[in-house]
């Protein structure tokens, strides 16, 4: 694409975000501060909408951007409007609890309240996390009751069926063992030194302890396999999406099923910085007219989870893009802190 061309796709989305009308060659030949002439830029615009970047609505003569030109847009012409220090040390005031649970349910808050869409984040994943304690409790004759202490304080109970009876000292020497040999290891870490621990011995000890620690690990996941979303309501304000009922029910039903949305946010997580989805490009969200702009949080330098924004494809790029960015960076700094 030529810079004629950019100059007026450019000219084309931003009068289109913001006034939400179809661009005409005459409001183009006015705001680009190009000396074209009104057929010139329409010859350009055909160009542009056989390459795929705009199309012309059936009631208008003017053209709007598609989601390949508002990804062209977002990354080849963009220009960041950076937050002011002083939106920024607001926003680090309200993230400033020091319970983890408050400060990701701020952030979610502060996204949907600054960019009057809806706000999310992803809650930390715990694979990182490390065991502090694991203890045996008989129950009847082959289901055991396995409770596991996390260094971080979190219990979990979970009931395990095994292939044999095991008696009380049994069940407290495998206790023994695994406190002994597995306390301070992550889930990823006691899987692994386990399996090594399996093929060595192969006993029933071992065996118990695997079982016990597939079961507790399916807990730590369901317990945390969750999602603060804020202010989606905020999207049956939006023009964009308002006026088609069909197309929000279909939006509202993705919101509901969380188990897609999460795992489009844990892909995210291994984008570095600001990553976009516009239009259909996340295979989640069901219409060309939303995007996604997510960011990775850390907690002491270790990505652990995402948080984003989801809203109209017709947004103001410019200003989300930063919002999420910093909060982004600021909740990685509370977390890291307390």
């Amino acid at each position: 694409m030529d810079q004629r061309a950019q100059v007026l796709l450019k000219t084309l989305v931003e009068h289109y975000i913001s006034d939400g009308q179809p661009v005409g060659s005459r409001t183009l030949s006015k705001r680009s501060g190009l000396d074209l002439s009104p057929a010139t830029i329409r010859n350009v615009m055909s160009d542009l909408e056989e390459m795929g970047f705009v199309a012309s609505p059936h009631t208008s003569a003017g053209r709007v951007p598609t989601p390949q030109g508002y990804r062209f847009f977002v990354d080849t012409l963009l220009k960041i409007q950076p937050l002011q220090q002083l939106e920024i040390a607001r926003l680090q005031s309200e993230l400033s609890s020091p319970d983890p649970q408050q400060l990701i349910t701020s952030a979610a808050n502060m996204l949907s309240s600054l960019t009057q869409f809806a706000g999310l984040v992803m809650l930390p994943k715990r694979n990182s996390v490390e065991f502090r304690q694991l203890e045996f409790l008989p129950l009847s004759e082959k289901r055991i009751l396995v409770i596991i202490v996390t260094t971080d304080g979190n219990v979990q109970n979970r009931i395990i069926v095994t292939d044999k009876a095991y008696s009380a000292s049994e069940l407290v020497e495998a206790a023994n063992f695994f406190n002994q040999h597995y306390t301070g290891c992550t889930f990823e870490a006691a899987h692994k030194k386990l399996h090594e621990e399996l093929s060595r011995m192969q006993s029933d000890v071992t065996k118990l302890m695997s079982a016990a620690l597939e079961a507790s690990s399916h807990a730590m996941e369901a317990s945390n396999d969750g999602l603060v979303m804020a202010g989606e309501r905020n999207l049956l304000r939006v023009d964009d999406l308002s006026t088609n009922v069909a197309s929000l029910h279909k939006l509202f039903e993705a919101f509901e099923r969380r188990s897609a949305l999460l795992q489009l946010l844990d892909t995210s997580r291994r984008a570095e910085g600001v990553h976009l989805f516009i239009g259909g490009e996340s295979g989640f969200l069901p219409l060309d007219e939303c995007s996604m702009v997510t960011a990775p949080y850390e907690v002491d330098g270790q990505v652990v989870g995402t948080l984003g924004v989801i809203g109209p494809t017709r947004m103001a790029y410019e200003r989300v893009i930063p919002i999420v960015d910093i909060t982004a960076r600021l909740l990685s700094s509370a977390l890291s802190t307390h």
